[in-house]
C-alpha cells in the first residue's frame, strides 16, 4: 500500500534538509567490480561435464522478457553487468560480453578483466548470434532452450550445422546449477485490471482470438488451387509472452520489477478450452472464480511441459509465434506446430478508445508530477543545495505518488514504469545510466542534465525524457540540443500515407544530426503499453510494421558525447488519421497527436539554426503544455510560476543586448 506523503514543490526530500546543504552530501563511492573468476571457473566445470565448448547466457528469462525477476538475472550474476539487455558467452579459456550502444560505457565500468566486451550493432559485430556461428568448426555450443526464441534458435542451428558445429541444450541451465544463493521466484498475487481501463472484457478478447485461429485454419487448410491439404487443423494458440497473457486475461501482477506482469503460460483452444499455467499461490480464490467464469482453467506453472509433451490439447496443431521459447517448439515437435506472427501483440498495440483516453489522462497526471519536480529541483539548486542524482530519482517518484493521492478514492499511481534515468554531465552520455544511492554524483549548475522517467498508472503507462541546463549551456551544447530538437519536431510533424512503417520515418529524426556528421545508435522510439510494459511492439521507428491509428509510439532522438554530456528529448505520440489538402476519398493519411505534457527548455535552443515554422512549433508546444497543466497546479505556486516562466521564455542567449533582450528575426 502507498503511504500518505505531502510533497509540493516547496518541500525537501527529507525532514532535515540541513544535512543536504552544500558540502554535506553522501560520500561518492566507486562502482564495485566483482571478481567473477570463481563463477566462471565453476561454469566451465559444468561445461566440461557436458563437453560444451561455449555456453551462452542471455539477459532474458524463460519467456524472453526484456526485464526479468531477480531470480532470472543470470547474466548479472555471472558477469556483474547490470544492464537490461546483453548476452554473455563463456568458452574454455575466454569470456565475452555482447552489449548494444546503450551499454557500451556501462559495461566497461561494471565488468572485471575476465571479460572481453563486444559492441554490437556495429559493422564488425551485428549481434552475438552472428559471432557464435563463426566459432571454430566442430564446436559444441550450449544454451538453455528456454532463453532463445524459436526464430533465432533456428537461425543459429542452421548456421552452426553449415560449419560442422552443434547446438546443445543441457537438461538444466548450467548457471542455475552453480548459483547457490539464487533468489526465490516471486509469489505476488495477480489482480484484475477492470474493463473501465481495458475497454474490453476477457470473454470478448478470447472470442476474438478463437475467431482468428479459425481464420488461419481456413487459410492454411487450402492449397494454391483451393483444394484441401493434409496439413492438419489448428487447435490452439500457445502464448508465452507475459504482457500478452496479462492483456488477454485483463490481469496484472508484480513478478518483474517495473512491469505489471506475472509469470505464466496460456493456451487458448479453438474449441473453447483455455488453460492458464501459473503458480497456484499467486491465484487467490476470487481470481480463480473470475477465470472460471470466463472459461479459463488453472494448472500449475510446471505442468506446462507435461501437457505439451503429451499433446494433451488433442488433435490438430498449435500456433506459436517466432518469439516463442525454443524449448516449446522442441517439446511439441515440428509436426504439431505452425509458426505465425503474434496476433495478440498486434491487437494489443492498437489501443481502443478507452485505452487512448486513459493514456491521455495518465500523461497529464505524469506531466503535473514532472513540473512539480522540475520546480523543486531548480529552487533547491538555486538555494545552494547539492542534490544527487539518486535523490532526484527518489523525489520524482514521490511527486508521482503525490498525484496518486490527489486522485482521491481511486488509486491510480502504481509505481515507476522503469528505473529512472537521472544523469548529470558525463553520466548522461550513457543512454541507460541509472544512479545508485552511494556513488551518484551531485547535479551541478554548469553541466547538462538528462531525465528519462515514467510512471505506471491504472489507466496508462508513461515514458518521457527531457534535457535541461540549470546554468548556461555552451554553444556546442546548444547546437547539439537544437539538432536533436529538429529531429524531434520533424517526427511529430510527419504526415504519411497508410502502409508507412516507422523505419521509413526514422531518417527524419536523424537528418539534422547527419548533416553535421553526428548520430545516435539507439532506436528513435518504441511502442508503449496500456498499464503494461513500457517497451511494446511490434511497431517502432526501427520496425517494418506499418503504423496505424491507435498505435502509441515514443519520439526520442538523442546525441551523446562520451565523457561530457548526453541529450535526449522524448514524447509519446498517438497515431491518428488526418485530412490532407489533395487526398482522394479512398486515400488515408496518418499523423501524430502528442500525449506528453512537459515543457521543452528554450534556454537550450539556438534559434538561428531553426526555421520560422520550427520556432513557432516550440512556442505552440509550450503554450499547449501550459494550458493543459495550469488547472492542476493552482495549489502549488512555485510549480505554477515555474511552468509559466518555462513556457514563455525566449530562445537561448543569442542576440541578447545589455538589457537581456533577445531579438528573434522571423
Amino acid at each position: 500500500m502507498l503511504t500518505w506523503r505531502r510533497h509540493d514543490s516547496t518541500s525537501t526530500l527529507v525532514s532535515d534538509e540541513q544535512q543536504y546543504k552544500k558540502g554535506m552530501m553522501l560520500a561518492e563511492e566507486p562502482v564495485e567490480i566483482v571478481d567473477t573468476t570463481p563463477r566462471i571457473n565453476a561454469l566451465r566445470a559444468k561445461m566440461a561435464e557436458d563437453s560444451i565448448d561455449y555456453f551462452i547466457i542471455p539477459s532474458e528469462d524463460g519467456h524472453l522478457s526484456e526485464y526479468v525477476a531477480e531470480s532470472d538475472k543470470r547474466l548479472h550474476w555471472i558477469s556483474n553487468f547490470t544492464g537490461s539487455a546483453g548476452t554473455a558467452i563463456v568458452s574454455k579459456r575466454s569470456a565475452y560480453l555482447f552489449v548494444d550502444s546503450r551499454y557500451w560505457l556501462q559495461a566497461e565500468q561494471e565488468v572485471d578483466a575476465n571479460w572481453t566486451i563486444h559492441k554490437t550493432g556495429t559493422p564488425e559485430i551485428k549481434d552475438w548470434l552472428d559471432w557464435a556461428i563463426t566459432c571454430p568448426r566442430g564446436s559444441k555450443i550450449g544454451i538453455d532452450s528456454r532463453m532463445i526464441s524459436h526464430e533465432r534458435a533456428t537461425k543459429l542451428y542452421k548456421g552452426l550445422y553449415d560449419r560442422g558445429s552443434k547446438l546443445a541444450h543441457p537438461r538444466q541451465n548450467l548457471v542455475d546449477l552453480i548459483w547457490e544463493d539464487r533468489p526465490k521466484r516471486p509469489k505476488d498475487i495477480v489482480y484484475v485490471q477492470p474493463v473501465q481501463f481495458t475497454g474490453k472484457e476477457i470473454n470478448q478478447k478470447l472470442s476474438e482470438i478463437r475467431k482468428w485461429i479459425r481464420k488461419q485454419n481456413s487459410a492454411l487448410g487450402k492449397d494454391n488451387k483451393g483444394g484441401l491439404t493434409r496439413s492438419g487443423s489448428l487447435a490452439a494458440v500457445f502464448i508465452s509472452d507475459l504482457a500478452s497473457i496479462a492483456y488477454t486475461l485483463n490481469l496484472r501482477g508484480a513478478d518483474i520489477p517495473f512491469n505489471p506482469v506475472f509469470t505464466a503460460y496460456l493456451l487458448v483452444g479453438v474449441d473453447g478450452k483455455t488453460i492458464l499455467f501459473i503458480d497456484g499461490e499467486k491465484v487467490p480464490k476470487e481470481i480463480k472464480a473470475y477465470l472460471n467464469e470466463n472459461g479459463v482453467s488453472v494448472r500449475e506453472y510446471s505442468d506446462v511441459w507435461t501437457y505439451l509433451r503429451g499433446k494433451q490439447w488433442g488433435e490438430g496443431k498449435v500456433i506459436i509465434s517466432p518469439n516463442t521459447p525454443y524449448a516449446v517448439s522442441l517439446i511439441i515437435g515440428s509436426q504439431r506446430y505452425v509458426v505465425l506472427p503474434s496476433y495478440i501483440e498486434e491487437v494489443k498495440a492498437v489501443k481502443n478508445e478507452t485505452e487512448i483516453e486513459g493514456m491521455r489522462e495518465a500523461y497529464i497526471r505524469d506531466g503535473v508530477a514532472m513540473v512539480r519536480w522540475f520546480a523543486w529541483m531548480e529552487h533547491k539548486i538555486s538555494q545552494g543545495y547539492e542534490i544527487s542524482e539518486w535523490e532526484a530519482s527518489e523525489k520524482i517518484d514521490f511527486f508521482r505518488e503525490d498525484e496518486h493521492i490527489r486522485e482521491g478514492e481511486t488509486p491510480m499511481y502504481m509505481g515507476p514504469a522503469y528505473e529512472n534515468i537521472i544523469a548529470a554531465g558525463a553520466n548522461a552520455a550513457q543512454p541507460h545510466y541509472t544512479p545508485t544511492r552511494h556513488g551518484s554524483k551531485c547535479i551541478g549548475k554548469n553541466e547538462m542534465f538528462l531525465i528519462d522517467s515514467g510512471g505506471h498508472y491504472r489507466d496508462g503507462t508513461c515514458d518521457t525524457s527531457r534535457t535541461v541546463h540549470f546554468g548556461y549551456p555552451t554553444v556546442e551544447q546548444s547546437e547539439a540540443f537544437t539538432r536533436v530538437l529538429q529531429g524531434h519536431i520533424a517526427i511529430e510533424n510527419a504526415i504519411f500515407p497508410a502502409g508507412t512503417a516507422g523505419a521509413q520515418l526514422d531518417v527524419l529524426a536523424r537528418k539534422a544530426l547527419w548533416r553535421d556528421g553526428q548520430n545516435y545508435l539507439h532506436g528513435t522510439g518504441h511502442g508503449v503499453g496500456s498499464f503494461l510494459n513500457v517497451h511494446e511492439g511490434p511497431h517502432s521507428f526501427s520496425s517494418s510494421t506499418p503504423l496505424q491509428p491507435g498505435h502509441i509510439i515514443t519520439n526520442e532522438p538523442g546525441f551523446y558525447k562520451d565523457g561530457e554530456f548526453g541529450i535526449r528529448i522524448e514524447s509519446a505520440l498517438l497515431v491518428r488519421e488526418v485530412d490532407t489538402k489533395c487526398q482522394k476519398d479512398d486515400d488515408h493519411f496518418f499523423g501524430f497527436e502528442r500525449l506528453t505534457h512537459v515543457p521543452i527548455q528554450t534556454k537550450m535552443v539556438r534559434a538561428s539554426m531553426l526555421s520560422k515554422d520550427d520556432r513557432q512549433w516550440i512556442r505552440d508546444h509550450n503554450a499547449e503544455v501550459r494550458r493543459t497543466l495550469e488547472p492542476y497546479l493552482q495549489d502549488d505556486k512555485r510549480a505554477l510560476k515555474w511552468l509559466r516562466r518555462e513556457c514563455q521564455k525566449g530562445f537561448g542567449n543569442e542576440g541578447k543586448g545589455s538589457a537581456g533582450l533577445a531579438i528573434e528575426w522571423d
